[in-house]
């Protein structure tokens, strides 16, 4: 059954990696949410500077979407949280961006959602086109303007982290290089995230490892009873005889 965060869309605005960088450096600072607040708003009213009420707007807009991810993220996901804090204390800076992707999908499943539906174009045709993408959704989410507008703004993010390359025709995009992620403590980090983000606990390990979701990154290959061993929320069963089931503890 799903919950309603992941029934909402939430992303109404663009979300740039070093933005989401800066807001998880003033929390790992040790500064506390009211300063991280206004910290952001002063950092970021620059890129929003106008007469337009509309624009302003979107300055509040775009904080609070910083604020949930790495400031004030759901209840049910501040270990989640703590733990990606920690990742983005000790990874280089190439790495981080998939922590920042596991906990933005985390906390908004609609980019996760977005992301399946063009990895797995990718995996059909090399290329995909933002109208491909915005159909599909409105299957999803229904036929709304809204929905067609969202994806535009999660796609655009995908570009300004990197994951995603915009060609010379209007619309079409091709895959980046993919991001080598091959610490098992991250791998069942990012697994958690994604069955965070899903309406079930439990999933194929198979399933998880090849999801379109990540499609911007390659995992180097470990067990269910590893990525277990890495994490305290994380169990795992036997499925089969061949297949492992990897789950949320709770």
């Amino acid at each position: 059954m799903k919950s309603p965060r992941q029934s909402q869309i939430g992303l109404d605005r663009i979300v740039r990696l070093k933005w989401l960088d800066y807001a998880a450096a003033l929390v790992l600072s040790g500064m506390q949410t009211p300063a991280v607040k206004t910290a952001l708003y002063t950092e970021l009213q620059g890129a929003f500077q106008s007469a337009n009420t509309a624009v302003r707007g979107s300055l509040d807009k775009t904080v609070t979407i910083l604020m949930r991810i790495w400031v004030c993220p759901p209840l049910e996901l501040r270990p989640l949280h703590q733990d990606g804090l920690k990742f983005l204390g000790q990874l280089p800076r190439e790495c981080r961006v998939a922590v920042h992707w596991g906990m933005t999908m985390a906390v908004y499943p609609f980019w996760g959602a977005v992301a399946a539906n063009v990895g797995r174009l990718l995996r059909l045709q090399g290329a995909v086109t933002a109208s491909q993408v915005q159909r599909r959704l409105r299957e999803q989410y229904g036929e709304r303007e809204t929905v067609s507008r969202r994806v535009r703004y999660v796609l655009r993010s995908f570009v300004d982290w990197g994951l995603l390359v915009e060609t010379d025709e209007q619309g079409l995009y091709r895959p980046a290089s993919p991001v080598a992620v091959d610490q098992a403590a991250l791998i069942a980090w990012l697994t958690e995230a994604y069955l965070r983000a899903q309406a079930t606990t439990r999933q194929a390990l198979s399933v998880v490892m090849g999801s379109p979701s990540f499609f911007p990154f390659s995992f180097t290959s470990v067990s269910a009873a590893h990525l277990a061993d890495c994490s305290s929320r994380l169990l795992y069963v036997r499925h089969g005889l061949d297949e492992a089931l990897i789950m949320l503890r709770e």
